[in-house]
């Protein structure tokens, strides 16, 4: 790679390809039409169907991502796409050209997020505002790439997989680090309401497997005076007639911290906040993703669980923050 005039040369393919010099700027590098053309060995009209359908489908934000250049001797400016543009239409062209590039994608990518963040953990955790939001539109870039069209080969698309869900996972783990985690933007709605019997027969159905297992006790699952209903109506309480708690996810995480770090019950209060959390989770049809995996694993069930036990009270909007945020992604 060299720099010419403030211009790169990027990737160009193998072989005799022909080397394309690019516009770089705003931290990214763009191309005409007519270079992605050549980019991938297509013609433009390839090209041209599958620009119309990235923004179509608004994969791409059109106006971030395109500019119109100035060419000298020509009364026309061209217009140019970004690397953004460029990514999202090689995953589209089908010739060996944009097969030879998405491997080499794959690959930067790969390298990018395993080597500079998985090997190197101090640097992702030194990360902090715009490179954290960096990282993060990096990762939403791969992951929606996933989900929009067919990668080639399972190997290819279980990577891509793989690297996305711990990256997003180390992105959230590094904004709790920094104190700089939000509530999610997009949340849900549900008309559910859980009531204090539903929920005493839960635990009560609950505390009857678990006997077979593990014993039975007398004082597992027994309420100190109205301990729980108390956190249940907490759930739907509302303030100049709006909810303090307006969604599934708002809810559920402050089901799962009061149960725990309240105590309304003589014995077993993780083992009942985790069971209630993802009970209520399941009547409001969110324990599980699109593909029918759980969107919390037992193993992230327990780990925050116990990150609720063992919290300071002050970090309270934190934790129920960070747990919002596991479920919603």
């Amino acid at each position: 790679m060299e720099g010419k005039n403030n211009q790169i040369i990027i990737y160009s393919g193998g072989g005799k390809a022909p080397k394309i010099e690019v516009k770089m700027e705003k931290e990214t590098i763009w191309l005409t039409q007519g270079q992605i053309a050549q980019l991938f060995s297509v013609e433009r009209s390839v090209i041209t169907k599958h620009l119309s359908n990235v923004f179509k489908t608004k994969e791409v934000n059109e106006k971030s991502n395109v500019q119109f250049l100035h060419i000298a001797n020509s009364d026309k400016p061209v217009k140019i796409y970004s690397l953004d543009v460029i990514i999202s239409v090689g995953y589209r062209v089908n010739s060996q050209k944009a097969t030879q590039f998405r491997i080499w994608a794959n690959k930067v990518l790969r390298d990018h997020i395993i080597k500079g963040y998985t090997v190197n953990r101090e640097r992702l955790g030194q990360l902090q505002g715009r490179q954290l939001d960096e990282l993060e539109s990096a990762v939403t870039l791969i992951r929606r790439t996933i989900e929009t069209r067919r990668l080639t080969g399972t190997q290819e698309k279980g990577l891509l997989c793989v690297i996305t869900e711990y990256a997003n996972s180390w992105i959230l783990l590094t904004k709790y680090d920094n104190h700089q985690i939000n509530a999610p933007k997009n949340i849900s709605r549900t008309k559910y309401v859980m009531t204090h019997t539903e929920a005493v027969a839960a635990i009560d159905n609950m505390r009857k497997r678990l006997a077979k297992k593990l014993g039975d006790s007398d004082l597992y699952g027994r309420e100190r005076q109205e301990g729980l209903q108390a956190i249940i109506g907490a759930l739907y309480q509302t303030y100049a007639r709006k909810p303090l708690y307006p969604s599934i996810e708002h809810q559920a995480a402050h089901l799962l911290y009061f149960v725990v770090k309240d105590h309304p019950f003589v014995d077993g209060n993780k083992r009942i906040g985790a069971y209630l959390f993802i009970y209520f989770l399941s009547r409001t049809n969110y324990l599980l993703k699109k593909n029918g995996e759980k969107k919390i694993n037992d193993s992230a069930l327990v780990a925050l669980t116990l990150l609720v036990a063992e919290s300071d009270p002050k970090e309270k909007d934190v934790i129920v923050k960070l747990i919002m945020n596991f479920i919603a992604k």
